[in-house]
């Protein structure tokens, strides 16, 4: 008997430590889950808040240029501008990535900070006449449109489970060619959408399930037409 209450108390104790790991478990998962869902809402309003921001320099030259504001207030404008995209850049510093989104995080800045660069010669250009100015901040921006391109695919290959990169050593930009990483991305997120919303056979349980992987099929295409280099 006394055996039999050792065993039950035994038996109690794992299952308690069973169900206790479970929790913790789960509890790691859903922590990381909404770590993953934060960083990503505050990656993108970075990343809107940069395109807002090339979007006026640009639109202001052309006022400059159609003669709706003066010279002065042009050169004003891109002072303040300047400031604006520096703190802007410093944003990317404040985020808390998921290890594996680091990489995508560190090329999105370089594209920011290539963007900036550009934009000063650009600046350079407008208020010196220097050719040479002009050809810097259009080298730069090839730059930055590479690093841009390359962080998409690192963000998406992250996020759909391909590795880009040994995460092993110290962060370096990929070497990959950036059509390979593309398609990888995207066989992979078709998938994805196969997982999703056909069955064991392959087929549809639903037209719902049906539709649902038409849109996600859709998606797909779209995102390696707007990445494909």
């Amino acid at each position: 008997m006394k055996n039999k209450k050792i065993q039950n108390i035994t038996i109690v104790t794992v299952a308690v430590i069973i169900v206790g790991s479970i929790m913790a478990y789960n509890y790691s998962v859903e922590q990381t889950r909404q770590q993953g869902l934060r960083f990503g809402i505050e990656l993108e309003m970075i990343q809107e808040d940069v395109k807002q921001l090339q979007t006026e320099f640009y639109s202001t030259r052309i006022q400059w240029e159609e003669g709706d504001i003066t010279k002065e207030q042009l050169e004003s404008f891109y002072d303040t501008h300047l400031a604006d995209f520096q703190n802007t850049i410093s944003e990317y510093d404040n985020l808390e990535p998921p290890e594996i989104f680091s990489g995508s995080v560190q090329l999105l800045k370089l594209s920011s900070e290539s963007q900036l660069e550009s934009d000063k010669q650009f600046i350079e250009w407008i208020k010196t006449g220097d050719e040479s100015s002009k050809v810097r901040s259009d080298a730069r921006l090839q730059e930055s449109l590479e690093y841009e391109l390359h962080g998409l695919v690192e963000f998406y290959s992250a996020k759909t489970g391909i590795k880009t990169y040994d995460e092993s050593e110290k962060f370096t930009a990929p070497q990959r060619g950036l059509a390979e990483m593309v398609d990888n991305v995207y066989n992979n997120m078709i998938e994805e959408c196969d997982t999703a919303f056909t069955n064991d056979t392959g087929e549809f349980s639903s037209s719902k399930d049906q539709l649902r992987w038409t849109e996600c099929m859709s998606d797909a295409d779209t995102w390696k037409i707007q990445h494909q280099p």
